[in-house]
């Protein structure tokens, strides 16, 4: 513990008592960035440790949000520009993916909060063992339906719309409905999250200030906020101060 914990916990404590719950966000998107410049910070640890941490960042703000009563999580986890990584860093990722994923089975705050897990994206482009490590968690979860995470991999938001427009084009060749019949709905129903409420707040850590083509269609009036928290080192009072901001925002939707 450093001697600024105790500051850090009542701050903590001064926040979360202080957010106006009627205006909550239902649905937080986050882009988990700067795994390999924390590893790299440390000097002496290697990439996927950085990832490593990377993955118990993800389990306290999934904590955090049960805890606060925000519903629908969806990060992202990877992109398919990150296939273009070195071979060794792309293959311990592939490990790690599959030891998180089958981990989830027996993931005691999974089961006991009723957490439904789902992987969106390009789930073609994974290895064999990583897609069956993702059908096993999604599998023992599937009976739950008022929590969800939504990971996304092998994802890219303008891939997204491209293989939606793909689908619709084909309905109409296929005389399934016409030029006309198509709008915002339809497009909705045949993006890779389909059925899912648009995300209130998207949250990006390490400072960079960009979308990095995450949920382009989906986060059109999304409120966004950027934190200089490297990912493995996100603390709760930084996730806070996101959300804080976002209760204190005037949502116009245009109007």
């Amino acid at each position: 513990m450093t001697l600024l914990q105790p500051l850090y916990s009542a701050y903590e404590w001064y926040i979360s008592r202080h957010l106006d719950e009627s205006k909550m966000p239902k649905h937080v998107a986050i882009i988990m960035d700067g795994n390999r410049r924390y590893s790299k910070i440390q000097g002496n640890m290697s990439a996927i440790e950085g990832h490593k941490r990377g993955v118990d960042t993800l389990e306290n703000v999934l904590e955090w949000c049960i805890d606060l009563g925000i519903n629908i999580v969806t990060v992202y986890a990877f992109s398919t520009e990150n296939f273009n990584r070195t071979e060794k860093e792309v293959k311990d990722l592939m490990d790690l993916f599959v030891n998180s994923f089958m981990s989830i089975r027996t993931n005691k705050k999974i089961h006991k909060n009723k957490v439904r897990l789902k992987a969106v994206g390009k789930l073609e482009l994974f290895p064999q063992e990583v897609r069956d490590a993702i059908a096993d968690a999604e599998k023992s979860t599937e009976n739950y339906h008022e929590k969800l995470i939504n990971i996304a991999m092998g994802y890219d938001g303008r891939v997204e719309i491209v293989d939606t427009v793909k689908k619709i084009a084909q309905k109409v060749k296929d005389g399934e409905l016409e030029p006309e019949d198509i709008d915002e709905k339809m497009i909705n129903e045949n993006l890779y999250t389909k059925g899912l409420d648009d995300p209130n707040l998207v949250i990006r850590t390490s400072g960079e200030e960009r979308l990095s083509g995450f949920l382009l269609w989906q986060s059109s009036y999304s409120e966004l906020y950027f934190t200089d928290s490297l990912w493995p080192e996100l603390r709760k009072v930084d996730f806070l101060r996101a959300i804080r901001s976002y209760t204190e925002r005037q949502r116009r939707f245009g109007r």
